[in-house]
């Protein structure tokens, strides 16, 4: 069959015009991490028509990634993530380019930074998340993210914004990306455990038993097929609004979509927040014991 990229992005039109569409097909974005959210994201992207695409992964598809992750099948286990990412990407836009990293992906992050209009964080990892806020905020680039939250979340880190090692009190500013400690592991992890909860309603979507052992390091972290795949898309709507020059419906503190009372939560004031810290932090500690 003769691809034809105006046919198969004919239906975009009336949500872009075809000038935007031309833009989008231009663009090129950088995505590290294309697992669950990450992948997600990519799904989007391939189908929306963005022509050229810089992946990163550094593991292979499993067979619990079945659960969520938008390119885990069963003839993709044992597949390293970025390189089945880019074949399938390539049966739905043959046009696509697409470069792909494996573990050596840090050594070629100010480039694929610098080259790309936005950079998606789809890891899990707080050392390639510090690599990438950093790079990006030193090429400019924009970088947008969720939180590990049992809610839908986006939020948009412009360059001059500051980082979530910043604006989360992260111990981890003076030291490099790949020379953190576990205690500074943990730290990170309690205080956006403890922003996710300020913020939104996600306690009362869990379990909190067994997210109190996934916060002290016991299991695997809960991940839920809606939740992974509504971020993703939530992220790709963003990845539009950069490239295309929109203003982004998420800023650096992001919002949280609560699906069950179909509704979308904001932070919370300063105010609010302070008084309400002391309390979640309790709340956490004692989770966490």
């Amino acid at each position: 069959m003769t691809f034809s990229y105006d046919t198969f992005t004919t239906r975009n039109i009336g949500f872009v015009t075809p000038e935007e569409q031309a833009t989008l097909r231009a663009a090129q974005v950088f995505v590290c991490g294309t697992g669950g959210m990450g992948g997600a994201c990519v799904f989007a992207l391939a189908r929306m028509g963005v022509g050229r695409l810089i992946l990163a992964d550094i593991d292979e598809f499993e067979t619990s990634n079945l659960n969520r992750q938008a390119f885990a099948f069963r003839d993709t286990i044992g597949q390293h993530k970025a390189e089945a990412t880019r074949d399938l990407c390539l049966q739905i836009n043959p046009d696509m380019e697409i470069t792909v990293y494996r573990d050596d992906w840090p050594a070629h992050v100010q480039g694929a930074t610098a080259a790309s209009a936005i950079v998606v964080n789809g890891t899990d990892d707080l050392g390639a998340s510090l690599l990438l806020y950093r790079t990006a905020r030193a090429e400019h680039r924009a970088v947008i993210d969720a939180y590990a939250s049992p809610l839908p979340s986006v939020y948009v880190t412009q360059p001059g914004d500051p980082m979530p090692e910043e604006r989360l009190r992260y111990p981890t500013g003076e030291t490099a990306w790949d020379a953190l400690t576990q205690d500074q592991r943990d730290q990170a992890f309690f205080h956006e455990a403890t922003h996710v909860i300020l913020h939104s309603s996600s306690r009362h979507y869990i379990d909190l038993d067994l997210a109190g052992e996934v916060a002290a390091g016991k299991r695997s972290r809960m991940s839920f097929a809606p939740m992974v795949i509504s971020t993703g898309m939530l992220m790709a709507y963003e990845v539009a609004n950069g490239i295309l020059g929109r203003t982004p419906g998420a800023d650096y503190r992001g919002w949280f979509f609560n699906p069950h009372a179909a509704r979308v939560e904001h932070p919370r004031s300063a105010i609010t927040e302070a008084l309400l810290r002391p309390i979640v932090t309790r709340f956490l500690r004692r989770m966490m014991a």
